[in-house]
Formats: C-alpha cells, sequence, structure tokens
C-alpha cells in the first residue's frame, strides 16, 4: 500500500506539488494522469525516495521511504519514463544482471511474461521502442515486487504493443499495486480501477474511474482548466 500525506515539492521558488494526499491500495491499478509539467513524474520520485518533500510524508507499506529505503526498493518496481538500459549488452545478459542484483530466481518466467524469448541474443540498442519498453518492464519485474511504478509504459509504442502491454498490466494487477501514469486516456479507461489526475502540482481529482465510455475524457477536461 502507498500512502501519500499533504505532501509538498518545491524548487528554489518553484511549487512542483501543493499538499497532495492519496492512496494506492494492493490489488489497485491507479491511473496517473495530468498534462505535461504537472507534478506526475515528481510525485512518482518522491514515493519512491528520489525526492525528498518539502513538506509532507509518504508510506510504502508503512514505511518510510528515505530512512528505509534499502527495504522499500526491494519490493518495489519501477519503470521510469526514459527507461534507461545498457544499449551495448544483450537482452538475455541484461536481464540476468538485474536479476542478480534483485535475487529473482523465476527469470524465465518473467521473459515468458512480457515476450522476449525471441530477442535474448539481439544487443538492446538494436531493438524497437517496444522491445526496449518490455525489457524496463522485465527488468522492473525482477524481484517479484508488491509494487509497482510504471511513468508512460506504453508512450511511443504502437497500437499492438500499447495493447500487450496494457493486457500484461491487468495480470499483474491482482497480487499488486500498481500506479502508471499515461496521456491516452482510453488506456485508464480499459485497465484502471482509480484515476487520479494532478493539475500544476495539485490534485484536481481522486476516485473511481467513470465507467460510461468517453468519460474519463470528459472528466480530464473538466478539472483540467487553464
Amino acid at each position: 500500500m502507498i500512502s501519500v500525506d499533504k505532501v509538498t515539492k518545491k524548487f528554489k521558488d518553484k511549487t512542483a506539488l501543493h499538499n497532495v494526499t492519496f492512496e494506492a491500495k494492493k490489488g489497485e491499478i491507479v491511473g496517473f494522469l495530468g498534462p505535461n509539467g504537472a507534478g506526475k513524474t515528481t510525485t512518482m520520485r518522491i514515493i519512491l525516495g528520489y525526492l525528498t518533500p518539502t513538506s509532507g510524508s509518504v508510506k510504502i507499506n508503512g514505511l518510510n521511504p528515505q530512512e528505509d529505503r534499502i527495504k522499500i526498493l526491494s519490493s518495489v518496481g519501477y519503470l521510469p519514463e526514459n527507461n534507461p538500459l545498457y544499449p551495448e549488452m544483450k537482452v538475455k545478459e541484461y536481464i540476468q544482471f538485474i536479476a542478480s542484483l534483485k535475487k529473482e530466481k523465476n527469470v524465465d518466467d518473467i521473459l515468458t511474461a512480457v515476450a522476449l524469448k525471441e530477442v535474448l541474443n539481439t544487443k538492446i540498442e538494436e531493438l524497437s521502442r517496444g522491445y526496449k519498453q518490455r525489457v524496463g518492464l522485465a527488468a522492473a519485474l525482477c524481484g517479484n515486487p508488491d509494487i509497482l511504478m510504471l511513468d508512460e509504459p506504453t508512450s511511443g509504442l504502437d497500437p499492438i504493443e500499447q495493447e500487450k502491454i496494457r493486457d500484461l498490466i491487468k495480470k499483474l494487477s491482482k497480487n499488486k499495486t500498481i500506479i502508471f501514469s499515461t496521456h491516452i486516456l482510453s488506456e485508464i479507461e480499459e485497465i484502471a480501477d482509480k484515476v487520479i489526475i494532478i493539475h500544476r502540482g495539485n490534485k484536481v481529482f481522486d476516485g473511481f474511474k467513470p465507467k460510461k465510455k468517453g468519460a474519463v475524457a470528459t472528466l480530464f477536461k473538466k478539472v483540467v482548466k487553464d
């Protein structure tokens, strides 16, 4: 479970987040929405302990990401927006390296789940963007984390690749807490249980996903106003 309580983050004179509060529970897929620069990535980095909040607090399974960083990172899988990889490594080498760090024993199951077996001996730099995203997701899954933080996991993918990643996220959600950010509102409609929307650093919506087709887009346009 993730608990964010009245979190504010300032960078010099700029307030990136203001008094943001929400929860994400086990078994939930939380769609995290907001325009560019709204504060989504900053929020994720604070949850993971990469950034320190100016005020407020975060708890992951009851632990503080600043004080209990090592314990928390062992239970969290993170796919950042820029998906840092080692391009000169082959897929198999990279995943085995990450698996050794996270003490993952079921590497074959992960490779099957993300459909990477056909490119195991291919250098990462030679992969399509879709396959690179799958490599990043496989790395995030190593160690069987309780929580997955996915920052725009389908960005730049073609429709078929997007569908495969969405299907995988749905399968993984039964025993995990998943927060994923996206600009694709149809993804929220398809796989999210809950929606959180932030705009200019403020939370402007936090609730269950509206079920009517097109309702997420309507909601987004309603709460995100210039």
